[in-house]
Order: structure tokens, then sequence, then C-alpha cells
């Protein structure tokens, strides 16, 4: 590509443009350039001034192709998207972070460059924001050996937007911990750990926020803000003031008593707000009052900076449209008494450009005159878009003839060197002529047609500098595959984490059963300190747990919304419930073992392994795997190449790429001359996995058939004859496929589809099918963790559980219903050629619903769909939905799950208030399945007396706004369907009685003891009983957080090794400074628990003077008596040996000793026990 740049460094309109900015001209236009060419030229143009550039789109769409190419172009770090909802109501709703942290992390980085470019759509220009200052003088600078005011800083975060947590583990968070500060800036990929000694910084290291552990020592770091709204205590007593003066005017103008007390209420609650300094919410629609002099975007951008405006009339044209819809959203709620009258939430577009003083450059397809616009350098660059040719070597041929006789330069563009050769060898193929450059830049012009490594949106021809581009894209079809975004606010990490327990928390004891945790409470015993968990039953009965038994005790998790049975303590109910879920899930056991037994013994397939032709067709996917994609697919192949026939479950949110993994397996099977039937529950996914397959394998010679309702009699006949004569290769289709009449030649892989949504008619026959073929079953019920590891070794468990690094975040807001908001939303959708899915779940006034929509938005094509509707009917409005025949679809909450409408990225839910989290968290992956930002707006209505469940549930949406606890109720709930699904919908009612994870557990003691053929008690791990006179817990002043004190037990329980121990130091040490005396007294029991485990010690107690050891019976015999006595004399009258019962006695006493002698003897003795064990010899 840098060839390509130099070549065109060189033309005169370059130098025109640059020199004419050099001079001083302050408007000039660039004619005739589109998509990667008009990129190609911005890049050049910001390497030439090296200056600050912000570039203006009229829509957040093409700011982001723009940002893509760019970003292949120049240096991408130095390339920045700055993303603005362009919606007015979304700008005082309760938003999730995604949008904000981009856009304060792109701010933050631009100011920080010298020839930064941040790419912008023109609602962003609109927007009022802090002075500039503000923004300067909240970087704050940490240093090595530099001093600090601790408390000074801790009011610096708070004022810069970071929220105090005990833990820090996602952007904009920051938590201090004795001389411990953690803070983690939203431009930072990781998080930084700032250690004090006294005032003095210590050392600053970066940490990873999962493990909590440190990674890299760093001399200074400098830490930016983590909101926009950067507010000093006299900005609220101005915005206070402004607003007060503002309503006053505003009640002055109305005549009514009930409308000036309604907007009276509104208003006098938000100055209360203002007064207190609370940063609520809502608190944006206020910004206009907060600062003196307030700034818009083109203020950040210094004297020196060029402003490029990507077709200005267009930019006019939306910016003018804003304004009228800010007016008439400002309008509504003045009707409505909610706002006073002059709130100003962003600037008027015909102020902002009179002002307009910066160099600007406008970039326009057509040469036009353009309002309000004087360009004193008008360049018009001859350029054409590169024809599609889609795999047409012919025409391609004929264009490379054409380019030749003219003497063009052709520059082919691949994504890396094996598509570079795969490109070569197609053109060979048709007699075209192509070198691979040996580096990615080359000297222009060109001898022959050169195939170099690059990748941009789309190719374009030069005439006038005799220059074609072509790309993949011209070339097959392929998409060209995003450049990889760092992923901060990843859901897989926060899918592991739904089991943190905290204090209100049900928790299940494995002997007492359900109760509610309480908190942790340090008694002393006997002298001593211990922490102890403690846990209310039914009747006021609390049960105190000692630390030590932990594992006792896991959380509670059941559905969602409903409240566990707790039981009394000694009772005998929780013994006969527990029973009943033992008897079930050892049936489960036995039907697991037994499927796998004969599974096991059968004889399949054994498909070969991967030829060059399956590596080809891998390599022809358009976009980088996940590296849980890459791991199924592997998974997957090596069961295919055993003998024994697969059953294997995949599992993956929709979206994350379970069609891809499926299609390389079916592609596999093809290749060794096997069929493959792939069944689907609904006709629609039928089709779309047909055109999937259609797409992905053309070019590669494979027979797809299709079976379902959409097809003629005929054309179903002809396909059932091609089947069963081997001209099918795949045949995708409903229950249509299970028909009598469908006979295949030789079958070799039966995929199926969301398995649990077939009849049961249907699943004996696909259990018929299954015999002797290989079996992938997929499923988008997330399956947990701990539910896959209890069924390691019966049941092939394959999960995807990240979603594709590419995919745009679901930018979520939770806002009161509002028709102009509907109106504008579904208008911005139809601008970018997009769909909306419009939620409403009452099946009786759903066709008024749809009217009402037409009515607000005439030009809406606007289609509905229900439950209560017959299969063809709906099927029929899904299809012409997906088919783009409407634009809005109003539906109950039947959305298909699996159905792929990547066109749709705006969702609205009607009354989100009255929907399970859950389900609403399943409504949000319909969208967002494209490579453009899409919105879910979660509606309620405005009623001043919610009820405590409905207000309870619209905080939980707030939270799940914020990936937060609402989050991990989702998950939770949706993990126990995935249970039912794969267990037996029964199994519900019992994981609901013991809680999830006990259930798991319970499960996976039941399948191990089947296999060893014992009694689930049996297998239970050896466990020495410890009981010594020590301080040994974790002191509050050590660590204060509950949450984090319950992990570091866990951890201390977790320990066996002595490695094991050396590493939870480090990390203790690393996360909250030097440990006190009683946690080291911890580190002493673990390390005696170790040794006792390892030579089988029954019990270590003290009493009095004197520490008793005991070793098993089995273990005593094995001892070597000659060396015991030997070793036992080096300690002389400290130890005295004897047994009892053939168990070996050891009793240790001391002699002023201090006390952690008398330890590290015990220790030291039993560390050494294994050596004095007797030699066994081979017979």
């Amino acid at each position: 590509m840098q060839g390509l740049k130099d070549y065109l460094h060189r033309q005169d309109d370059i130098h025109s443009v640059v020199d004419g900015f050099e001079s001083g001209i302050k408007e000039q236009m660039i004619a005739g350039l589109s998509g990667a060419s008009r990129s190609l030229m911005i890049s050049l143009l910001k390497e030439s001034l090296k200056r600050p550039v912000l570039l203006v789109t009229h829509q957040l769409i093409q700011a982001q192709q723009l940002y893509d190419d760019l970003q292949e172009l120049t240096d991408a770090d130095q390339v920045h998207l700055y993303p603005v909802n362009e919606l007015m109501a979304s700008e005082i709703a309760i938003a999730s972070p995604e949008l904000r942290s981009q856009r304060i992390e792109s701010l933050n980085q631009w100011l920080n460059q010298d020839s930064g470019l941040l790419i912008a759509p023109v609602a962003a220009l609109k927007r009022v924001m802090p002075p500039k200052t503000y923004w300067e003088h909240n970087q704050l600078p940490f240093r090595v050996g530099e001093e600090i005011d601790l408390d000074g800083y801790l009011n610096r975060f708070i004022q810069m937007g970071y929220e105090r947590t005990e833990m820090v583990a996602t952007p904009g968070e920051f938590s201090i911990r004795g001389g411990i500060m953690d803070v983690y800036p939203l431009t930072s990929e990781f998080p930084y750990r700032i250690e004090l000694f006294d005032t003095e910084v210590d050392s600053i290291r970066t940490f990873d926020s999962e493990t909590q552990r440190s990674h890299q020592k760093l001399d200074e770091v400098t830490i930016g803000p983590a909101t926009e709204l950067l507010l000093q205590a006299e900005d609220f007593a101005r915005a206070e003031q402004r607003l007060e003066s503002s309503l006053s005017d505003s009640l002055k103008k109305l005549q009514k008593t009930e409308a000036k007390e309604t907007l009276n209420d509104v208003i006098e609650h938000d100055i209360d707000r203002l007064k207190q300094q609370d940063r609520f919410e809502e608190m944006y629609k206020y910004i206009g009052y907060f600062y003196e002099q307030a700034h818009s975007l083109l203020d950040y951008l210094p004297k020196n900076g060029l402003m490029v405006l990507d077709e200005m009339s267009r930019i006019q044209e939306t910016a003018n449209r804003l304004d009228q819809e800010e007016a008439e959203w400002h309008e509504s709620l003045l009707e409505a008494n909610q706002t006073v009258r002059d709130l100003k939430l962003s600037f008027d577009w015909q102020d902002t450009w009179a002002k307009m003083d910066r160099p600007r450059l406008y970039m326009s397809v057509f040469m036009r005159h353009i309002p309000n616009t004087q360009p004193q350098n008008i360049i018009n660059i001859s350029s054409r878009q590169m024809q599609q040719f889609h795999g047409q070597m012919n025409l391609l041929k004929n264009e490379m003839d054409r380019w030749n006789k003219q003497d063009f330069s052709v520059l082919i563009l691949a994504p890396d060197n094996q598509r570079a050769e795969k490109i070569q060898t197609v053109l060979e193929d048709y007699e075209m002529e192509a070198v691979i450059a040996k580096e990615s830049s080359v000297s222009l012009p060109l001898v022959k047609p050169t195939i170099v490594t690059g990748n941009v949106s789309s190719g374009f021809e030069f005439p006038m500098h005799q220059l074609a581009v072509l790309t993949e894209n011209e070339l097959f079809k392929k998409r060209k595959a995003k450049p990889k975004r760092k992923q901060k606010m990843s859901n897989a990490e926060r899918i592991k984490n739904y089991q943190e327990l905290k204090v209100g928390d049900y928790i299940v004891h494995a002997n007492h059963g359900i109760g509610k945790y309480l908190g942790i409470e340090t008694l002393e015993m006997n002298g001593n300190h211990k922490d102890f968990l403690m846990v209310k039953y039914s009747g006021n009965d609390k049960l105190y747990v000692p630390i030590d038994q932990i594992d006792l005790i896991q959380k509670y998790v059941g559905s969602e919304g409903k409240e566990p049975k707790m039981y009394k303590l000694g009772g005998s109910e929780w013994k006969k419930v527990k029973s009943r879920v033992q008897s079930s899930v050892e049936d489960i056991a036995d039907d697991l073992i037994q499927l796998y037994a004969e599974r096991e013994a059968s004889k399949g397939y054994a498909f070969s392994e991967d030829g060059e032709m399956q590596r080809d067709f891998e390599a022809a996917f358009p976009y980088e795997e996940t590296e849980d994609q890459i791991r199924c697919i592997e998974e997957i192949k090596e069961d295919m190449e055993r003998i024994r026939p697969m059953d294997r479950l995949l599992c993956g949110d929709v979206g994350y790429g379970k069609t891809e993994v499926a299609i390389r397996a079916a592609f596999k099977a093809i290749l060794d001359g096997k069929q493959v039937a792939i069944l689907v529950p609904t006709t629609i996914l039928a089709q779309q996995h047909y055109e999937t397959l259609q797409e992905r394998c053309q070019g590669f010679g494979t027979n797809i058939g299709l079976m379902s309702r959409f097809r003629t009699k005929k054309q179903q006949k002809e396909t059932t004859d091609r089947l069963r004569k081997g001209l099918v290769d795949v045949i995708v289709g409903t229950h249509r496929i299970l028909s009598k009449d469908i006979v295949f030649k030789d079958l070799g892989l039966l995929i199926v589809d969301e398995e649990q949504r077939f009849g049961v008619k249907h699943k004996e026959k696909i259990k018929q099918l299954k015999n002797n073929v290989d079996v992938l079953t997929l499923t988008a019920t997330p399956i947990p963790r701990t539910l896959h590891m209890s069924m390691l070794g019966v049941r092939d468990l394959s999960v995807i559980e990240t979603p594709p690094a590419n995919r745009f975040p679901i930018q979520t807001y939770v806002l009161e219903y509002n028709p102009i908001f509907l109106r504008e939303a579904v208008e911005r959708e139809m601008a970018r050629d997009g769909q909306v899915f419009f939620l409403f779940n009452r099946v009786e006034n759903i066709e008024r619903m749809a009217q009402e929509i037409s009515a607000l938005v005439p030009e809406a094509r606007v289609s509905f769909a229900h439950g209560q509707m017959n299969e063809t009917e709906l099927e029929n409005v899904m299809f012409s939905f997906l088919g783009g025949e409407s634009d809005v679809l109003v539906s109950t909450t039947i959305i298909e799950t699996g159905v792929d409408i990547p066109n749709v990225n705006t969702l609205i839910v009607y009354d989100a208030d009255r929907m399970g989290l859950s389900q609403l968290y399943q409504l949000r992956g319909r969208v967002g399945r494209s490579n453009r930002v899409a919105y879910a707006y979660f509606t309620y209505q405005k009623d001043k007396v919610l009820t405590e469940v409905a207000e309870k549930r619209l905080q939980a949406i707030k939270e799940f706004t914020e990936l937060g606890s609402g989050f991990k109720i989702a998950m939770r709930d949706l993990s126990i369907r995935g249970a039912g699904n794969l267990l037996g919908s029964q199994q519900h009612g019992f994981i609901d009685s013991v809680g999830f994870d006990m259930y798991s557990q319970m499960l996976k003691d039941a399948i191990e003891a089947k296999q060893q053929g014992k009694e689930p008690e049996a297998i239970q791990p050896f466990q020495p009983e410890l009981d010594v006179m020590l301080d040994a817990y974790i002191p509050p002043d050590y660590i204060k957080d509950e949450k984090q004190k319950i992990d570091m037990y866990k951890e201390f329980q977790a320990i066996e090794s002595i490695e094991d121990i050396h590493d939870l130091r480090d990390e203790l040490m690393d996360r909250f400074g030097d440990y006190p005396e009683e946690v080291g007294h911890l580190f002493t029991v673990s390390s005696l628990r170790i040794y006792a485990k390892q030579s089988r010690i029954e019990s270590i107690t003290e009493k009095k003077k004197k520490i008793e050891m005991v070793m098993e019976k089995e273990q005593s015999q094995n001892l070597d008596g000659a060396k015991l006595f030997e070793f036992a004399n080096q300690y002389g009258r400290l130890i005295q040996l004897s047994t009892e019962d053939n168990q070996l006695k050891v009793t240790f006493t001391w002699d002023k000793k201090s006390r952690l002698t008398r330890y590290e003897i015990v220790e030291e003795f039993i560390s050494k026990l294994p050596e004095m064990m007797r030699e066994t010899t081979n017979a």
C-alpha cells in the first residue's frame, strides 16, 4: 500500500491542495472521489500536512466506513472514531457505556497527538461540551518517586467521572486499599495499580482485571477523564441558579394550576439533585446551564487543524433536520409540562457554522456549488468505482486486457499471503498473469498486474493516473474483514461471575439446605479469633459456618423471579429433597454412561484428515475466527476422524458463529463423498441456512438441496430423486426431511439445529436417523461451564463463549415511551437502509399499534406478527420482512430465535418493565448482527406510581445497560434453561429445589461414582481435620470488602501445593500490600494441611501445651519403624511416638520455645514422613 501512496504523493493534485493550505487558503474542494479512493486521499493529506484533522460525515455509518478504511491506509493509532447517536431522546436516556467510552477514549487520544484524525458525524458538532481547558486540566500524571495527596486525588477521580468500587473490573472504576490505588482509564487496555510508600509513588504496574494480578512495571502514566460531563462545584451552583430562573419564567407563561404544579414538581426535584451535586443519569439535558462558556467539538480542533467535510450538502441537510427534530421534541415535552422553555440541548447548526474559522476541505462526488461555502481552490479528480466481477472471470479478463493496452498499473489487494497465492492461481487458470509482491510496498508504475497485501472496502480506477486498484470484494464478493477492535467490555468474562456472594443472597449448605447469607463475623473461641459465615434459616435459626468449611456452601442459583424455600436447621425435609434429587441425577448418570458406552462400541465412518481443498475452503471465510470457534472446529474434526460415530453438542449465543463451524464440518464430510443432512425447526431457518451454504460453497462444486414448504411438489420430487442417487451433497430442511420418501445414498453427517424445538414424534425419527452417522447438534441457549465440566467424559460439548471480535456492542437505552422518539428512531434506522423490530407483547392491541406507527411514520412499511397466527401466516410475514418488504415488524416475543436478520439494527421494546431480564437479554441479541452500531431502546410508560416490582425490574434493566447484576440474572436464568434443554425439562424443578451449582456438583459426583463403580460418598477426597490454636483469619483492616475476602478464603481453601502457597502470597502482597500476622497464620495452617493430606494424617489437634497428630490406619502400617524412630530422636523429648488401634500417634510438646516454632517443628516432621515409608518391591 505504501508504494501506491508514494506514487500518488508525487501527483500534482495532491500538491495543489497541500500547498493551498500551507499558503493560508481557508476553503478548498476535491470533487470526483468516493469510497476507498476518498479515504486514500484523506490519508495522503493527513500525512503531508502533519496537523490534527477533524473529519465530519453526515451520518455515523459513513463515519464508520471511513474509519475502517483509514485504519488500513494510515497509522491506525492515529485514527479515532467519535460515535454519536443522532437521536435526541437518547441524549438524556440512561445509556449503556459503549458509545460514551469510545467517545472519551477517542477524544483523549486525539488531543494528545500532533496529527491525529478524529472522524465524527455532524451530530457530534452540535453537542454541548465542557470547555477544552477542563479536559486538559483533568489529565492526572503519576510518576514513580513523586509525592501525591491521596485524599485530593480521591476527589479528583470522582470529579473525573470514575466510580469508586471495592475491586476494579471494568473501565471507569477506581479503588483504594490502604496504600494501593487501582484505576481503569477508558483509554487503556489494562487497569493500573499505583502503590504508595506513605505519600510517595513507589511503583506503577498494569494488572489483569480478571485475575487481579500485576503484569508490567511502568515509570509513569497519565489518566484522563471517564465522563463527558466534567463539572466543578461552581458549575453545579451556576446550573441550579439558571434552572431556577428558567422555571420561574416558564411558570409565568402557564395558565392552568395543574400544569404549573406538574412542571414545578419535575423541575424542583432536579434542582434539589443539583444542590446535592448528584450526578444523576438524566442530568445531561441541563448541559447548557453548567458552563460559563460551553464549547463544541469544533473548539477542540486547534487553530492550525484541518476540517474535512464529507459531502457538505448532506451534512447541512442532516444538521438542519436535527435542529428541527430537537425543536419538535422540546415542544412535546413543553406540552406535557415536563421541561422549561429555554432548555438548549445542543448548538444550533447555523450559529455553529457561522463561527467556523478553521481551514476546510470539502469532499464531494460531484462538482457543484454548496450553499454557505466559498472554496478558493477546486480540484476535480477523475475516478471510477471498480465494477463488481463476482467470480465472472471472463469479464475481468476483458478489463485486464483493456488496462494492459492503456498501460495501466493494476494493483490487486489481498488480506494475507495465503489469499494472494489463491488469487494468483485463480487468475492463472483464466490465463491472466499477476505477480505477488515480495513486500507490501511496491514501486509504481507497474509492468505487470501485482498482488500486494492490503485491505480496503472497495476498489477504484484513476484513469488520469493510469491506475486500477482491485479488492477481493470485486473479484469474489468477499467482504473486507474489519480491523480488530480492542474489546474491554467482554460479556464472556461476566458470564463466569454470576456466583458472587453478597449479603442477603440465598445460599445452599450441603448438609443443612437453603438459608440466607448474612455476612462474615469474627468470633473469639478459646482465646483465638476465627472468621465464620453467618447463615439464617427458617424460624430465625442461625448457623455459623467456619471459614475453612466454605466449600460446603454455594450461592443458590434458581430461575429468575422464584424465591427458594428456606429450611429449618436440624429438620429432615432437606434430606428428603436432596435424596429425591440424588436419585434423579443417578438416573441421568446411568443413561448418559450407557449411551456413551453404546456409542464407544458402535462403528461408524472415520473421515480422512484435512486436505488442501478443506484448507482453501476455510481460508475463503471472510472474517477472522474467534479462538473459541477454532477450538470447537478442532474438537469436531477430531471426533469425525475417529471410527466411533460423533455425537457432539455445539453451544453458543446467537451470532457467535456456530453456523460457520457447522459448515466446515459439512464440507469435510462432502470431501469424503458422504452426504450431509441439516435439520432445522422452521422454514425460514431452512431458507437462511440454504442461502448461507450456497454463498459459502460457491466455486467448490457442491450440490445443495432444500426441502421445505416453499418448494413446489415438483422441486421436492426432483430433490428426493437426486438425493437417492447421491447427486445432492447437502440437504437442508425442516422435519420434511424426516419423511419416509427421503432416502440417502450415503449419509455421513447429520446437523440438527435447536433439537429441543422438535416434537416427540420428530425426535424419535431423528434418533433413527442418528444410527451410525456422525451427529452435530447446535443450540443457542448457553450451557454453563459448571454443567459442562460435570459432564466431561459422558457428553461431548463444544462451547463458543466469546462473540466475534468485530461485532459492535449493542448500545442500550432505558427511557420513557414518547411518540416523537419513536418516529425519530424509525426514521433514523430507515435513513441507513435498516429495519426495526418493535416489541409489543399484547396480541389484542397489536394491529392497532402497527396502525399507530404507520400514522407516525407514513413512509414506513409496517407489518405485525404474533403467536396466535397459524404457522403459514406467521412464516409469510417473517419471510417478507426478511426480504426487506417491510421496514418495521411489530411483534410479540415470538421474534424467531436463531433467525438472522442482519439488517435489523434497532430494537424498541414497549413496556420493558413488564418483561423478565432473560427475555430482554435474548431479544437484545436479535439486533447488532452486522458491522454497524445497533440500538436497543427499553421503554416504559410515564407513570408516577410504578409498582414496587416494576420499579425493581426497571432498576435492574438500568443496571443491565452497564453489564451489571441484571446481566448476571439473565445469564443465570438462561443457564438453567440450557440445563433443562440438555438434561430434559423435568430437571427444571430438581435444579430449583437445590440450586444450580449443587445440582451440577451432585451430577458430577454421580457420574464419577458410576464410572468408578462406587457410591457417591466414597469418591469424596481425603480431608484431614485441623484444630490448632492460632489467630488465623483475614482482619477487616487488611481486606474490607466481604466479596473479595470470601474470594481469598476460597483461594486458601483451593491450595493444593507449596507452589500454590507461594503464588497466593505473591497475589495478596500485589493486590493488598504486606499482610498481617493473622494472614501469615492462614498460610501456616495451609501448609500443615498440604503435608497432612500427603501423608494421610487424619487429624492434627492442639490442646493446652501439646499438639497431637494421628495417622490413618492403612498408612500407619506402611511406615518403616527403624527410620521413623531414628528421625524422631533428632527432636529429643519434643516428640513422643505411640500407637493406638494400629494408628500412629505423634505428640509434640515444647519447652520455652515460641509458639510459631512449634508449628515449624510439626510442619518439618510431617513433611519428611513420606521418606519414612517402607520401600515396596515388585515380586
